[in-house]
């Protein structure tokens, strides 16, 4: 079979559990970026189905099912979101999301910054924006052919997260005035929690969907901010539920007006 740069594939041997995009091609091997998940790969051309004629993405259907939860009475009262400074090391990510908010008539700003640059540059934009709730993401993995899982050195990117956080925590130390959500696939989920992040992943080291980060910080954005938020309720409208992300309960970030 013929693949090209571009193509939808999965792989045989994982049981095709899961779809790619062919970012490049060198001889016989295909490196792979997830379309769900925040995740690279690589493979050989022959381990490769490609995929035709089905939708992947899946962006609507997580947007129908977060709104049909957070029922708004528009007729009487008027609602006004909490901010959101989207900060994501993957540009195509980060496009995903912001348009995740715009469907949810959500204030949000995106940056796409380098996972090793966001300590560097987070805290002139919290300054600049002052947002309600800022989502640091992008890419991650733990190696675990390195060793233990709670050795930071064994992960891609979470030591760059975890630095983020601290930043951004340093800003604001209050959790309730600034939601700090962090991490990507596999990440350190404890050390971001110790950090000052609100929420994190990975609890259990899996691969997170692309839109997760977001989904925590729309619910968030959209939910009363004199309520606490049921923990394991906005937990699992994630794709990847508890496994892929964990947190702390806190208040919402949308002020709730009347009469309209």
């Amino acid at each position: 079979m013929l693949f090209r740069v571009g193509d939808i594939v999965t792989r045989n041997s994982y049981h095709n559990d899961t779809f790619f995009v062919i970012t490049a091609i060198e001889g016989d091997i295909a490196y792979l970026k997830g379309i769900n998940l925040r995740l690279y790969a690589d493979s050989t051309l022959e381990d490769l189905q490609k995929v035709e004629n089905q939708d992947v993405i899946d962006d609507e259907r997580i947007t129908s099912k977060l709104t049909d939860t957070l029922k708004l009475d528009r007729n009487e009262f008027f609602y006004l979101p909490g901010k959101v400074l989207h900060i994501d090391g993957d540009e195509d990510y980060l496009k995903r999301c912001m348009n995740f908010y715009k469907k949810l008539n959500i204030m949000s700003y995106g940056v796409k910054l380098k996972e090793a640059d966001i300590k560097t540059e987070i805290q002139s934009y919290l300054e600049k924006l002052n947002p309600d709730i800022v989502v640091i993401t992008g890419h991650d993995a733990y190696y675990a052919r390195k060793g233990s899982q709670d050795n930071i050195a064994n992960y891609k990117n979470t030591s760059n997260f975890i630095d983020a956080v601290k930043i951004a925590r340093g800003y604001e130390k209050n959790q309730d005035k600034l939601i700090i959500i962090a991490g990507a696939c596999q990440s350190n989920y404890e050390e971001l929690i110790k950090a000052g992040a609100t929420f994190a992943s990975s609890p259990k080291r899996i691969n997170i969907h692309a839109l997760d980060p977001a989904i925590i910080a729309s619910y968030l954005a959209l939910y009363d901010r004199n309520q606490t938020v049921d923990l394991l309720e906005v937990l699992n409208k994630t794709k990847s539920g508890a496994d892929g992300i964990g947190g702390v309960a806190t208040k919402g970030c949308m002020f709730v007006g009347y009469p309209r």
